[in-house]
């Protein structure tokens, strides 16, 4: 039996001690009826707290659920800071990007030697930490027109690139041929503007993005 039910028996019980009771007998009543009156204003004052501490923590939890994630970060590797490659994390899959500068000249989707040097330390990357991934290869170019070389469009260029990669990484490197993905992006998705020189050198890139299978 709740206090609402205890006090609705209660008080007409005690009216009708009332008329009966000595003053001291009428007097304990009282004192227990006030009592009761008491402890169920206590109880509602009790509730209230308690719907508010609720619905606090729900707010909270709804902001939690809501709220980012910290960034994914990858372990330092100073190999690839010497060869001015970049590494990252992005929608949780592993990212080395290597700037056009480092693996082919201008205009061209043959590797240079420093390219050939720099793969074989990206090869061991992907066999020692993502041996069991995906290896999406991703060419990447800056928008300016093809104008001095054999290829009709970024596009054309930045598949043969990323082409390149692959050979090299499969048939020097041992990196499995059936773990790898090519695509040529082109100039059509930039990491910054193309608005000045630095900008179209860090569009300029390969990507290997490892994805988990």
């Amino acid at each position: 039996m709740n206090q609402t039910r205890i006090l609705a028996f209660t008080i007409p019980l005690l009216l009708g001690l009332g008329s009966c009771a000595s003053p001291k007998q009428l007097k304990q009543y009282q004192d227990e009826l006030r009592a009761l009156r008491e402890e169920r204003t206590q109880l509602k004052k009790e509730n209230r707290e308690l719907r508010a501490q609720n619905e606090a923590y729900q707010a909270s939890l709804a902001e939690a659920s809501i709220r980012p994630s910290a960034p994914e970060s990858v372990a330092d590797n100073p190999e690839l800071d010497a060869l001015g490659i970049d590494y990252s994390m992005r929608g949780g899959n592993a990212v080395i990007s290597i700037p056009s500068e480092v693996t082919f000249a201008p205009g061209k989707a043959d590797l240079t030697k420093k390219g050939q040097e720099a793969l074989k330390t990206v090869a061991r990357v992907l066999l020692d930490k993502h041996r069991d991934g995906s290896f999406w290869i991703e060419g990447h170019t800056d928008t300016d027109p093809i104008k001095k070389s054999k290829w009709e469009s970024n596009r054309e260029l930045s598949v043969e690139r990323a082409m390149a990669v692959l050979h090299y990484l499969v048939e020097e490197c041992s990196v499995p041929d059936d773990q790898c993905v090519v695509a040529g992006h082109g100039q059509y998705e930039p990491v910054t503007d193309n608005d000045s020189a630095a900008g179209k050198a860090r569009n300029r890139r390969v990507e290997i993005v490892v994805q988990r299978r």
